[in-house]
């Protein structure tokens, strides 16, 4: 038996994981060389230092954990309570140099804990790499790839989202329907290459022009979105006219040639509960009105 300890003991000693041994006194009694590192503890300060006194002696001296309040007694406070308040503890702890660990606790009937301390960082890295990939990904879905703005799904789904929030309150809702005029004819003169040009250049004018609560999307092809909340239709037009005139009086510059550009918008609004359908299918007839009236106009519904 006594070998089969001896082997435990050098297992333990030579772990790269932390291991310590503290007391119903929380004194530290015993710890591997890693431990000793990992914590910032000299091998003739085992039997010594308690654990508070390494947490208060990291803390001013800038290392180990992280503590997020800033207060070490607060901190120390709260480690006090939560140690041995199950025979079992697991949680993770980051470090102020940019390392994880994951730390366990495990008391004994008498109060003894034996501490682990493991290394994750990588782990936490690769987690924190794939969270990024998820939210990359998850923007790229609900937005349009060449304008930047919300695509067909988001926009609709942020306006319904918005309409039902805002369905008690009474307040006028509105939709601008907004088309590049002669699109096609941009298209087959210049390139598909220009109308892309144009339609980003559309929209930049169109996010510059509105208000940072409104919201816009693109619908496809040359027509966008925008969703006013609370805005009636004198406030409406104003807002569409703007967007009119600035593409109007800001043609697309391209390499040897400036290319001018119009749109015409359809306005909606509505108070009584409306719906994006009901909303949507007014500002079209709107603008069937202003591009069969000439387009580059703006028409109320």
């Amino acid at each position: 038996m006594q070998a089969y300890e001896k082997l435990l003991m050098d297992l333990l000693h030579s772990s790269l994981d932390g291991y310590a041994l503290f007391g119903s006194d929380d004194r530290l009694v015993y710890a591997n060389d890693a431990f000793l590192s990992l914590m910032y503890v000299f091998r003739d300060e085992v039997g010594r230092l308690t654990f508070d006194a390494i947490l208060r002696r990291n803390f001013h001296e800038g290392r180990a954990a992280h503590i997020g309040s800033g207060d070490i007694e607060q901190f120390i406070a709260y480690v006090e309570s939560v140690r041995r308040s199950k025979p079992y503890r697991l949680f993770e702890v980051d470090y102020l140099d940019g390392r994880w660990f994951l730390m366990s606790e495990q008391t004994d009937a008498m109060g003894n804990m034996l501490l682990q301390i493991k290394d994750i960082t990588k782990q936490k890295q690769s987690e924190q790499h794939l969270q990024a990939a998820l939210y990359k990904y998850h923007v790229m879905a609900l937005t349009d790839e060449l304008t930047g703005v919300a695509n067909r799904r988001a926009i609709q789904d942020s306006v319904s989202a918005e309409l039902a929030r805002c369905s008690r309150t009474g307040a006028a809702m509105t939709i601008l329907l907004v088309d590049l005029d002669h699109f096609k004819r941009v298209n087959d003169t210049y390139g598909h290459h220009i109308g892309d040009l144009a339609l980003k250049h559309c929209a930049e004018v169109m996010k510059a022009s509105l208000r940072p609560f409104d919201m816009i999307g693109r619908l496809g092809g040359e027509e966008f979105v925008v969703f006013l909340g609370n805005t009636d239709s004198l406030d409406a037009m104003v807002i569409a006219e703007r967007i009119r005139a600035q593409i109007q009086s800001l043609p697309l510059q391209t390499p040897g040639r400036e290319i001018a550009l119009s749109v015409s918008i359809g306005v909606a609004t509505q108070n009584n509960n409306p719906t994006f359908e009901s909303l949507y299918l007014e500002a079209d007839q709107a603008l069937y009105e202003a591009k069969s009236q000439g387009r580059n106009r703006v028409t109320l519904r």
